[in-house]
């Protein structure tokens, strides 16, 4: 192990400027679990209930128990190298995995039985020359829906399916009872219901030869700014055509979004937990586009009703000016080309972006180290925050759900504070946190490291901890640091014959409900083919740990004011008001004391002038 003599300041490589003289003892979290992983294992996931960890590797994929680290079931096929594994529950004991290869091929299998069977291949190669590469696969919670990024001879666009999922668990609970039945001869081949295509999003292109709705005017405006800021940018040649070619094939990041009622507390009607909609941005784009997943009735005029919530402001970052505007849209209904149902314009290049939990809010990393908040319900912005002193564009910003605020932080009570965790390019990471009736604030949990080797590789928040973030290194180090105070909880080591595989890109996941960071250790060795077949599977469970035990924190579940109506809403915030009055009313006092005391010296004050001014005389 480790020794444990070091300092915080030398383990990070980027110390803060007020460290104290004397060295700073953080203790070091002790390995509770290894096991013995498949040879090159690329990917590890969790299923939400902690019960099954899916693994993707050479030659297939298989799932272990997450608590006695045993093989309870693999799919194999020879020359086959999977980099992307997902895995979502479909119902009890019966889950989904959405897998990726390194040739860019997407399969989906269902797991029930100890058995996985291979339910669907997602873009089956039938002509080599018009080949259709998966760059991101994502499966909804549940299995019902999935989106994929796809490029074929480089274009790029985003594919939104509909899987049947009470059909496979039919289907996989007939191959269960026929597997038993020792009537039933072994190798039946059994035919998988087929998924649906439900919208094919391809970027914005202007329109050429039409006139143009308010919608399209604003996609073409977007558009005309986005080629503007290429061409703005200074490159040589080769910059230029990459550049060039990276305008003509934008990528694509999508979020799915639950039902989300409006003022008026009508709602689509869906099932429970099922999204309605996805929220698409390109990059080098301004807007987020929100799609219905399912087709909205058409009127007696054979067109469809849509809200279109646009916000405009300055595009000065220190004073925002918000402007509102509410516009009713009739779109034709389009089979081959889905329109946008809603639009966020925004006045910097979005870099990044996150939903909530509950999806009621969406946050947008934008340009020059802005972030915006949007509320779904509202169609409003809840908060625009300018990261002090950040000069370095953002890689990524996620949401912090067990991060308390302190009641004095807050001017109107019974908002509820948005948290978020921003990682920038150049390695620092903030803590933002923002609200309806909140002072704005960010706190710097990690500063530019001044070497390479020291920049985070994983910068996310632990959700079984409260305000602490994992945070892994390029050199191997892996700690816990903690957003109020600042300080490091504790470092996390592998053993002094392993490192983390890889330093670059880190093979790990959490287990929420076991409370433990499962990670993949590579032996140090200059055998690469001997280092691939030892990995081993590392586990840290922070709930074993006294040092941990301070930090533990059951995750808040969001309040009914998100999804309810008009009515439920004000009379959550009637009662929140009714609960907090004697803090208000402290609050309230020691503003009116601060305000006295400024008035008291500014007349002090005058009194001097006046006086020195009579003496002058």
């Amino acid at each position: 192990m480790l020794p444990k003599t070091k300092d915080t300041a030398e383990m990070l490589g980027a110390g803060k400027e007020d460290a104290r003289p004397e060295p700073v003892l953080v203790p070091f979290l002790e390995l509770t679990g290894v096991a013995q992983l498949p040879e090159n294992t690329n990917c590890l996931t969790c299923t939400a209930d902690g019960r099954f960890l899916g693994l993707a590797h050479t030659q297939g994929l298989s799932v272990w128990c997450a608590s006695s680290f045993t093989r309870v079931a693999e799919w194999l096929q020879s020359q086959l190298e999977l980099i992307f594994i997902q895995m979502t529950r479909m119902a009890e004991m019966t889950y989904l995995l959405g897998t990726v290869d390194d040739m860019g091929v997407a399969r989906v299998f269902g797991f029930h039985s100890d058995d996985i069977h291979l339910l669907s291949i997602i873009n089956i190669m039938e002509d080599v020359t018009v080949r259709s590469i998966f760059l991101t696969f994502d499966l909804h919670e549940g299995g019902h829906y999935g989106a994929a990024s796809v490029s074929c001879n480089g274009v790029v666009w985003l594919e939104v399916y509909q899987f049947p999922v009470e059909q496979w668990l039919r289907e996989l609970e007939m191959v269960s009872s026929q597997k038993k039945d020792e009537n039933v001869t072994e190798g039946l081949d059994i035919k998988w219901s087929p998924f649906t295509l439900m919208m094919k999003i391809s970027p914005p292109t202007p329109p050429t030869g039409k006139p143009l709705d308010f919608l399209t005017h604003c996609l073409t405006v977007d558009i005309i700014r986005s080629s503007r800021l290429h061409k703005e940018q200074p490159s040589s040649s080769s910059d230029a055509a990459t550049t060039k070619k990276t305008h003509e094939s934008p990528s694509c990041t999508q979020h799915f979004l639950l039902p989300c009622r409006g003022p008026t507390g009508d709602s689509t009607e869906n099932p429970a937990g099922l999204p309605v909609a996805v929220a698409v941005w390109w990059s080098g784009s301004t807007s987020l586009l929100q799609y219905l997943l399912q087709k909205t009735p058409k009127n007696k005029s054979g067109r469809t009703s849509n809200y279109l919530c646009i916000f405009k402001y300055s595009e000065s970052v220190r004073l925002v000016v918000i402007k509102h505007f509410l516009f009713r849209l009739f779109i034709f209904e389009a089979d081959v080309t889905p329109m946008p149902e809603m639009l966020w314009p925004n006045a910097k290049e979005i870099l990044c972006s996150a939903v909530s939990r509950c999806t009621y809010l969406i946050a947008l990393g934008l340009k020059d180290a802005m972030v915006c908040i949007w509320n779904r319900q509202s169609g409003a912005p809840v908060s625009i925050v300018l990261v002090p002193g950040e000069t370095s564009a953002f890689s990524r910003i996620q949401f912090v759900d067990n991060w308390s605020v302190p009641a004095q932080d807050c001017v109107t009570v019974g908002t509820e504070p948005v948290r978020m965790l921003t990682s920038c390019k150049n390695g620092a990471i903030y803590m933002v946190t923002a609200g309806l009736g909140m002072r704005s604030s960010s706190i710097q949990l990690f500063q530019r490291p001044k070497d390479s080797r020291d920049l985070p590789t994983v910068a996310i928040p632990v959700p079984f901890l409260q305000a602490v973030s994992l945070i892994m290194q390029r050199s191997g180090n892996m700690f816990l640091t903690e957003a109020i105070s600042r300080e490091t909880v504790c470092y996390l080591t592998l053993p002094t014959s392993h490192q983390t595989a890889s330093l670059y890109n880190p093979v790990y996941t959490l287990n929420a409900e076991q409370r433990a960071l499962f990670i993949r250790g590579d032996q140090e060795t200059s055998n690469l083919l001997e280092r691939r077949n030892q990995s081993q599977l590392f586990v840290f469970y922070f709930s074993q740990s006294d040092i941990i035990k301070p930090h533990i924190d059951c995750p808040r579940q969001p309040t009914a004011r998100h999804h309810g109506t008009l009515e439920e809403i004000c009379n959550v915030y009637l009662e929140q008001r009714a609960q907090s009055v004697d803090d208000r009313n402290k609050a309230l006092e020691q503003t009116w004391g601060k305000m006295q005391k400024t008035a008291s010296a500014l007349q002090r004050t005058h009194r001097s002038h006046k006086h020195q001014k009579n003496l002058n005389k």
